[in-house]
């Protein structure tokens, strides 16, 4: 894991540093577009990093058997599933739908999945499908309205 957020943050640094300065728009280098991801990726490479220092001083008992069995678990195939939903609305449903439909297709498929398939003792499923629905207009209704309203960002 170390390994991936050391690469994965010194790609992010590179592809922060590449993007335009406008230079040309006379802005400053303080409120450059890349500057925030420039020290978020430069903190992710740090974390891991030391991540990285702290797993070779340190004896795995268990080692790859016990990384095996860990990710067999239920918490592993929660982690699974909202890495596969996150990849979902990220790749295929931005861009195909408006935001504010993928939003609301995200938050409602996180819902409906996390409170019946996913859940110890899943409450009733009618009642998850209508609360779950109410939360994702609301939820993705409002992340549109903020952003394109208030922040005045356009999505995609």
């Amino acid at each position: 894991m170390a390994l991936v957020l050391v690469a994965l943050g010194v790609t992010i640094f590179y592809f922060s540093w590449t993007m335009p300065r406008l230079e040309n728009r006379h802005v400053h280098p303080a409120t450059i577009p890349g500057l925030v991801p420039i020290l978020l990726s430069a903190a992710l490479t740090l974390c891991g990093l030391l991540l990285l220092w702290r797993s070779t001083r340190i004896a795995a008992p268990g080692g790859w058997s016990g990384l095996g069995a860990l990710l067999g678990t239920r918490a592993a195939l929660r982690v699974g599933v909202i890495l596969a939903l996150a990849f979902l609305h990220t790749l295929v449903l931005v861009g195909w739908l408006p935001f504010w439909a993928a939003a609301m297709a995200f938050i409602f498929a996180f819902i409906v999945l996390f409170e019946t398939w996913l859940a110890e003792e899943p409450p009733n499923f009618l009642s998850t499908i209508a609360w779950a629905l109410g939360i994702a207009v609301v939820g993705g209704g409002g992340i549109s309205f903020v952003f394109e309203r208030i922040f005045l960002v356009r999505l995609p």
